[in-house]
């Protein structure tokens, strides 16, 4: 770690005082389950700890790593050399007015799912699928069966921590310009809510569509330490297609290996090492392009450089 590094860290420490820990493991607040840890580590419960948070960012220009649900995260076990930010239960809020709905960036999504059809409302059924959060949600244009969260999408309340001066701000969804697994929020920026326009909709056709989608997911996809989907669909085709098709179903290093369920899942070993799944995410990318020259773009995110890891 460098002497500058060193110092941002620290004084970021002395600002926020009580408000900060050190050495806070990650992998329990990912759906991986592995992972090295956070130097320093804020859960914000709060405007006022958000205020000191935006404040002390400003000051030091300490890195920022947002963790939601860890759905679409896996952190190297050397962990993160920054400031790792988790929103506690007060942004896991949930209104609705009419057919409006309001969500907290901590609400998961199958929370969403299940309340908006127990208010007799529609269009956000396939959420109860997505293990993530409201925040990740958005950040990510998350989606499955046919939808995404840009359909449904309003508005979402954000801040970049980056330029804390400027306070909250409503960007809207063509604001956000969102395409497949991605939206036009940066990584200094920070969903606190979101407002969704749904449909009035018949909850017992609701809760029955929910079963039906729990029930398919059990069906073809592994349950365990994974983040879902590795790997983006390309254009026309299957990255679990593409990936079974070059005979890497069960294919392993060390504590990671590729699902014999579903390809484009890759999972890990209860007490595994996160290194050893980028190892087979980056060996399975390699593999598909060199026997179908088809280039796999990678849907986690990466935090922290795993050893040995190509990039």
């Amino acid at each position: 770690m460098s002497d500058e590094l060193d110092h941002a860290l620290a004084e970021a420490a002395r600002r926020l005082g009580r408000l900060a820990r050190a050495e806070v493991p990650l992998g329990p607040l990912t759906t991986y389950r592995v992972g090295g840890r956070a130097a320093l580590f804020v859960e914000l419960d709060g405007e006022a700890a958000l205020d000191s948070l935006a404040a002390t960012v400003e000051a030091t220009g300490v890195e920022v790593l947002v963790v939601g649900k860890g759905s679409n995260l896996l952190v190297a076990d050397a962990g993160f050399s920054g400031l790792a930010v988790h929103l506690a239960e007060p942004y896991a809020g949930l209104e609705i007015e009419g057919t409006v709905v309001r969500a907290g960036a901590a609400l998961s999504y199958p929370v969403l799912a299940r309340r908006a059809v127990a208010a007799g409302l529609s269009g956000m059924e396939w959420a109860v699928g997505i293990p993530g959060s409201v925040g990740g949600a958005v950040r990510m244009n998350a989606g499955g069966h046919g939808a995404e969260t840009k359909d449904r999408l309003v508005s979402a309340r954000v801040i970049d921590l980056a330029a804390p001066g400027a306070g909250t701000r409503d960007r809207t969804a063509a604001d956000l310009a969102f395409s497949y697994r991605h939206s036009a929020i940066s990584q200094s920026e920070l969903v606190l809510e979101a407002t969704y326009e749904l449909e009035p909709g018949d909850e017992p056709e609701g809760a029955a569509r929910i079963a039906e989608i729990v029930r398919w997911r059990r069906e073809h996809q592994p349950g365990g330490q994974n983040a879902g989907s590795i790997f983006t669909n390309p254009p026309g085709d299957s990255a679990g297609r593409l990936i079974e098709a070059a005979g890497l179903k069960g294919f392993r290093i060390g504590s990671a290996a590729v699902s014999d369920k579903h390809a484009n899942f890759i999972q890990a070993d209860a007490g595994g090492s996160a290194d050893d799944v980028r190892a087979v995410i980056d060996a399975v990318g390699s593999a598909v392009l060199e026997r179908t020259g088809v280039e796999l773009a990678v849907e986690v995110r990466f935090i922290g450089r795993a050893a040995g890891a190509s990039g």
